[in-house]
């Protein structure tokens, strides 16, 4: 990822410069192999976005469907650890970037598979982080997929709109907690992407109640279905809601996605159902777009 540095940005006349006209010709020829893009985000830190990320790519991996999961959360990458996926991205003829492999149908691309050493700060700004997410889609060997997962930084900065700019077909899966201090910060990011454009798959509520182990009953720890009622203020798909869970604290430390634990637990059952309610959204939208008349 040398070349971030030195990728230049345009010319005096404001021309982009040919080494970006190609490589935009490259982002392009990418994305016409990749038949949904689903962009993760929230507004807030601490929702449990990666772990979503991740549980729902493997869930459409486990459902046959080839999965990419690109993690562009540059400063602060959890996706390898949830995948207990180790050492660095390999480059191959100079500049193709091979994926990791988690199995036959999950590839992943991650920034903290760059670093030598997974404890070292990025200390980038805006314009190195964005060479750096164009080079994730334009010089990976992503094949032919059907989902590109991206899972992205809390906010609405830079990593956000470089997305939203490559990938303007991107379907936006929003993730909140019940609790009214991330639905304030999931209504500016609902903001931005209306601002933007974005299409929005809908909102999905992490951290949905306890399930007690000993009574299976429900314990609203962090309130619960304040994501429903957002999603439906906005007229927006309410997709699911997925609960606390101590399973989804095992398959952390394990590197294990929950949804290929053996055994079933609440959150497992949740996030398979919301791979599938996925699936079948993203085809939804795509047969929307196909009939939409054109301008």
């Amino acid at each position: 990822m040398g070349q971030c540095m030195g990728w230049p940005q345009g010319n005096a006349e404001g021309k982009p410069h040919p080494r970006l006209t190609l490589q935009d010709q490259r982002i392009s020829s990418v994305l016409e192999n990749i038949r949904y893009k689903i962009f993760v985000m929230s507004g807030k830190g601490g929702v449990g976005k990666s772990s979503i990320s991740v549980n729902i790519a493997a869930a459409l991996a486990a459902m046959g469907y080839r999965v990419g999961l690109l993690d562009v959360d540059i400063h602060g990458p959890s996706v390898p650890n949830l995948l207990a996926l180790k050492g660095q991205l390999e480059v191959e003829h100079g500049s193709v970037i091979k994926p990791k492999r988690y199995n036959d149908n999950l590839h992943v691309v991650s920034m903290a598979s760059l670093l030598r050493d997974p404890d070292q700060a990025v200390l980038w700004r805006g314009p190195m982080k964005t060479s750096a997410i164009r080079q994730f889609i334009a010089d990976v060997d992503w094949g032919h997929l059907d989902f590109l997962v991206v899972d992205s930084p809390p906010g609405t900065g830079d990593e956000h709109m470089t997305i939203l700019k490559l990938i303007p077909n991107a379907l936006c899966l929003i993730v909140t907690t019940p609790q009214e201090i991330s639905l304030a910060d999931v209504r500016k990011a609902i903001n931005f992407l209306q601002y933007a454009q974005a299409n929005i798959l809908g909102v999905v509520e992490n951290m949905s109640g306890l399930i007690c182990p000993h009574c299976n009953q429900v314990i609203d720890l962090f309130k619960k279905g304040g994501g429903r009622e957002l999603a439906e203020s906005y007229g927006l798909p309410f997709l699911g809601s997925v609960p606390l869970d101590p399973a989804t604290v095992v398959a952390g430390d394990l590197g294990k996605p929950v949804v290929l634990l053996r055994e079933d637990t609440p959150a497992k059952q949740a996030l398979l159902e919301l791979g599938e309610r996925i699936a079948l959204e993203a085809e939804r939208s795509l047969e929307a777009a196909a009939m939409a008349p054109s301008v």
